[in-house]
């Protein structure tokens, strides 16, 4: 072989290995942005999981005040309808108390 054949072939090679490293600065450039991208979706998803467990804990405040509530305001509702039931029945008696003087004096 000769000097000449032998600086082609090396130029060859050198020739290869750019091409193969510029391959692989493409390929290492891809996968940068595929790494910003997922690290974006990441700290995306973060952050909607910070939002729903505000929200999860806000929900469970508004129940938690509800329930309490409830068990203020449901005796007071079952005071009042008893009492109204009670005027009822006075009621219907003394109704029925005055029909029967009534029909007592008819007689």
């Amino acid at each position: 072989m000769s000097e000449h054949d032998l600086l082609r072939v090396l130029e060859e090679i050198r020739d290869n290995q750019k091409l193969q490293l510029q391959g692989q600065a493409q390929a290492l450039e891809l996968q940068r942005e595929q790494f910003n991208l997922i690290q974006k979706q990441f700290e995306r998803g973060e952050r909607l999981q910070e939002r729903a467990e505000q929200i999860q804990a806000k929900s469970a405040q508004l129940v938690s005040g509800a329930r309490k509530a409830l068990l203020v305001i449901l005796p007071v509702i079952i005071a009042v309808l008893d009492v109204l039931s009670l005027l009822g029945v006075e009621f219907a008696e003394e109704s029925s108390l005055e029909r029967l003087r009534e029909a007592d004096d008819g007689v």
